[in-house]
């Protein structure tokens, strides 16, 4: 058997090796398939993206409930340390307390009052009642939602707030950071989240664009 090549069939049979035979197409022109390099499989990169978009709107919740809507409500983050008022607000619950008015308190409104002109702790229980005192005032009988008995008549000058609303267990992280302190500390983690799904964000669009400029079929002149 000859092994030699016939020289003048040579070129020709190169030539047909290099053209697809369905549309003479040059082979090396068809872009192979990429894979998926380290850290871009399809699948974690979006689990990766959703994790961190919901840290971020978990982070811009927090500063929201704990300072912006306080401040816009003019009222005070307060933190639940008994569990007199379980379980409508368990132990470190965040109850928000804006002002109120003596005459606009009503039955089942949870207010917020002073029980000792020198002592700044408050007592947080619901109104079961409300009475007109002989001088035009207004008393009060409150009670903790899991207590057995009223406390003790609640005068209108004690009254500081009602609650506005409550979130089970975001009153440990107000004890936690207390003050101005608590305002930059949400400020900075809110904005670091923020430019972190910012930056993941642009990295993601930047790969799209790069695929769908580097796509088979794309004719460049």
């Amino acid at each position: 058997m000859s092994t030699s090549t016939d020289p003048r069939r040579a070129p020709q049979e190169a030539e047909i090796s290099t053209h697809d035979a369905t549309g003479g197409v040059p082979r090396e022109s068809v872009p192979e398939p990429e894979t998926a390099g380290p850290g871009r499989h399809p699948v974690l990169s979006g689990l990766w993206a959703g994790a961190t978009y919901g840290l971020l709107a978990l982070v811009l919740l927090l500063a929201g409930l704990l300072i912006v809507v306080p401040r816009l409500a003019g009222g005070v983050p307060l933190t639940i340390l008994s569990g007199s008022m379980e379980p409508s607000l368990p132990v470190g619950s965040l109850a928000v307390v804006v002002p109120v008015e003596p005459e606009d308190v009503r039955i089942g409104q949870i207010v917020t009052y002073l029980p000792n002109p020198d002592d700044p702790t408050a007592i947080t229980h619901r109104v079961t009642g409300v009475t007109h005192r002989p001088d035009g005032g207004l008393a009060f009988t409150v009670q903790g939602d899991a207590n057995a008995a009223a406390d003790a008549p609640v005068q209108d000058y004690q009254v500081r707030g009602r609650v506005l609303y409550a979130v089970p267990w975001l009153g440990y992280l107000n004890s936690a950071v207390n003050g101005d302190e608590r305002s930059v500390a949400v400020y900075v983690v809110a904005g670091a989240f923020f430019l972190w799904a910012l930056s993941l964000w642009w990295r993601a669009w930047s790969r799209r664009a790069t695929v769908a400029t580097d796509a088979p079929g794309t004719v460049n002149p």
